[in-house]
């Protein structure tokens, strides 16, 4: 079964926020999105906003089909 799909928006950045996400992220080994929603959820928790844990991705090649 397919994860559900995550929501879409556009979000406007100062250059230099996003140059800091970008290094951030680099250090991390994450996508900039990925990042961003890491710090989001970092930042929701420190407020004590409960969230649902993000639902585990597969990893890895698909099992071959016989």
């Amino acid at each position: 079964m397919p994860p559900p799909p995550k929501k879409a928006f556009p979000l406007r950045i100062e250059p230099s926020l996003w140059d800091a996400l970008e290094r951030a992220a680099a250090a991390d080994l994450r996508s900039v999105n990925a990042e961003i929603e890491c710090l989001l959820r970092e930042a929701l928790q420190r407020r004590g906003v409960k969230l649902a844990a993000p639902e585990p991705r597969k990893r890895g090649r698909p099992a071959k089909e016989e």
